[in-house]
């Protein structure tokens, strides 16, 4: 009986060692640590900006490999953009806004719907990082931190969607 040698792992590929650019992965889904969600939500400085762009484009990757579709993905922003284009309305009463992001609170049932609901499980692992992005959007100290938020919120939802379709997904 011959005894086979195992390859050295970096034999004969030109793949680097260090996944650390690779985003943390749990139960075969990727997650994004909460430190870092909590950053890219409640930080506008250039160093949170830069983890939005690194975890947007893994997530877009990851959704695209998950077999999410552009029109599911879609059907998600479409919500949040109407939040958005109501919340951009200039001098908005409190009430308006206070409703606004009441509807952004009941996004979070309609996601989790979805994600049961859609083959595949892309929907699921979009709702698994949006459903705590909203956290840190409506747990912000007033109304105007709650925009400023929302603002990067929808920015990185708006990345996301990007790196999706970037990565070639339908």
């Amino acid at each position: 009986m011959t005894q086979r040698s195992r390859p050295d792992s970096n034999r004969g590929s030109n793949r680097p060692r260090d996944r650390s650019d690779r985003p943390p992965r749990e139960g075969g889904r990727a997650v994004i640590p909460e430190s870092d969600l909590s950053a890219l939500i409640t930080q506008s400085d250039p160093e949170s900006a830069q983890l939005l762009v690194k975890h947007a484009e893994a997530m877009g990757r990851q959704l695209k490999n998950a077999n999410l579709t552009t029109s599911q993905i879609r059907a998600i922003f479409g919500e949040v953009r109407q939040i958005d284009a109501q919340l951009s309305t200039i001098d908005l009463p409190v009430a308006d806004q206070e409703r606004a992001f009441r509807k952004l609170i009941l996004l979070k049932p309609k996601m989790a719907y979805r994600a049961r609901r859609e083959r595949g499980r892309g929907v699921e692992e979009l709702n698994n990082v949006l459903d705590p992005a909203i956290d840190l959007v409506v747990g912000g100290t007033d109304l105007k931190n709650q925009q400023e938020r929302f603002r990067r919120f929808v920015e990185f939802f708006e990345a996301i969607l990007a790196y999706h379709k970037a990565a070639g997904g339908n």
